[in-house]
C-alpha cells in the first residue's frame, strides 16, 4: 500500500473542497522543506527521441495535469515534483470573484466521479502574475482561461483577451475556456457563428502579440463532451479555418447516465472521472477525424489507469492531462500513465 493509499481516506473524511485546500497547502509546505519528493512515485525520464513535440513545445513526457486544481498558481512548484510533462493552472478570469455559493464540490466515489460547480472562483489574473513571478518551476505551464461571470456573453472574447494579452510569453501556453458548464451560457460560445467569432478575436490578438513580444504563444480551446456528430463537423471545420493551436477534449459532462442512483448524483454542475470517460474519447475520435490531423488533441476525461491514457491516444490524442484520476488514485497515476505511454 503506498503513502497516498493510507492517507486517502482521511481526506475523504473532509468535506471536498475542505480536503483540497488541505492538500494544497500541506503540499507546498512540503516542498519547500525539500520532503514532497519522498512521497512521489518517481517518473521515468523518456529519452529525447520519445519527447512529444506539439503546439510547436517539446514535451518531456506526455502525461500532464488538468486545469482545476491549483486555479491561483499557488502550488506550481509542489506540483512540479510529481513528474508530470505539463501543468496547466487556472481557471482564471480578468478580475476575481468567488465563484458559486458552497457547497459546490461533491465526490461520488462508488462511480469514481467528482461534480463540481465552482463557477471559476479565483482571486484574477493580476494575482496570478504575481505568483507566476515567485515560482521556480521552469517546465511547459499552461494557464486555462475563463470569462468573468457577469460579463455579458456578447463581451467574453474581452475577458479571454485580457487575460492573453497579460499573460502573453509569461507561460507557454494559454487554453481559451469555452466549455465549463458553470458559468451562465458560456458553452454558447461553442455554437457556430459566435464560436467563429470568438476564434477570430483569439487568433487575431495572438497575432499582435506575437508581433509586439517576437515571440508566439500557442492558444489551445477546451471543449465539452456534450456534442453531437454535427456540432463536431461545424466545430472542427473552424479550429481549421483559424488555425487553432491545440484542442482539448474533454471538459466536464452535464450527463448523470449511470450515476442519478448515487448520493449527490443529482447535483447541479459539471461530472468528471470514470462516467465521462468513453463519452471523451468517443469526442476525440470524432474530432480525430474531422481535424484530418491539422490540430493536435490534448485528451482528458476519465483517466483513471494507464490503459484509459492509452485509449486516449488510439482515439487520437497526442498529449493526456488528469486532475479527478489524481484524488482517486494519487501521484501513481503519472508513472503508470507515463509508462503506458512510453511502451
Amino acid at each position: 500500500m503506498n503513502f497516498y493509499e493510507l492517507l486517502r481516506p482521511l481526506l475523504f473524511k473532509l468535506d471536498p473542497e475542505s480536503a483540497h485546500n488541505l492538500t494544497l497547502g500541506n503540499l507546498n509546505r512540503l516542498h519547500r522543506l525539500g520532503l514532497l519528493k519522498a512521497f512521489l512515485p518517481t517518473v521515468p525520464s523518456l529519452p529525447k527521441p520519445q519527447h512529444k513535440r506539439v503546439m510547436g513545445l517539446d514535451f518531456p513526457n506526455p502525461v500532464g495535469l488538468a486545469a482545476g486544481l491549483d486555479k491561483n498558481g499557488e502550488a506550481i512548484d509542489a506540483l512540479g515534483d510529481f513528474g508530470f510533462g505539463f501543468l496547466e493552472i487556472g481557471a482564471v478570469t480578468p478580475r476575481p470573484q468567488p465563484g458559486n455559493p458552497k457547497p459546490r464540490l461533491y465526490r461520488l466515489p462508488q462511480a469514481q466521479a467528482i461534480i463540481n460547480r465552482m463557477g471559476f472562483n479565483n482571486l484574477g489574473v493580476d494575482n496570478l502574475l504575481i505568483n507566476l513571478q515567485n515560482t521556480a518551476y521552469r517546465g511547459i505551464l499552461g494557464v486555462n482561461l475563463g470569462k468573468n461571470f457577469d460579463t455579458p456573453i456578447e463581451k467574453a472574447a474581452d475577458d479571454y483577451l485580457i487575460c492573453l494579452e497579460k499573460l502573453y510569453g509569461k507561460v507557454s501556453f494559454v487554453t481559451v475556456n469555452i466549455s465549463s458548464p458553470n458559468t451562465k451560457n458560456l458553452r454558447a460560445l461553442q455554437g457556430g457563428d459566435e464560436l467563429d467569432a470568438l476564434l477570430a478575436a483569439i487568433k487575431s490578438g495572438q497575432e499582435k502579440l506575437s508581433q509586439q513580444h517576437g515571440k508566439f504563444m500557442p492558444v489551445a480551446i477546451k471543449i465539452a463532451p456534450d456534442l453531437d456528430s454535427a456540432q463536431i463537423e461545424n466545430m472542427a471545420a473552424l479550429f481549421r479555418k483559424h488555425h487553432i493551436d491545440a484542442l482539448i477534449a474533454t471538459n466536464t459532462t452535464l450527463s448523470r447516465e449511470g450515476v442519478e442512483h448515487l448520493p449527490h448524483g443529482s447535483e447541479a454542475g459539471g461530472l468528471s472521472g470514470l462516467p465521462v470517460r468513453e463519452k471523451s474519447t468517443q469526442v476525440i475520435r470524432a474530432f480525430h477525424s474531422a481535424l484530418a490531423g491539422e490540430v493536435p488533441i490534448i485528451g482528458a476525461g476519465g483517466i483513471l489507469c494507464g490503459a484509459d491514457a492509452q485509449a486516449k491516444r488510439e482515439a487520437g490524442a497526442d498529449l493526456v492531462q488528469f486532475y479527478t484520476g489524481l484524488i482517486y488514485r494519487g501521484p501513481g497515476l503519472v508513472k503508470e500513465c507515463v509508462e503506458a505511454l512510453s511502451r
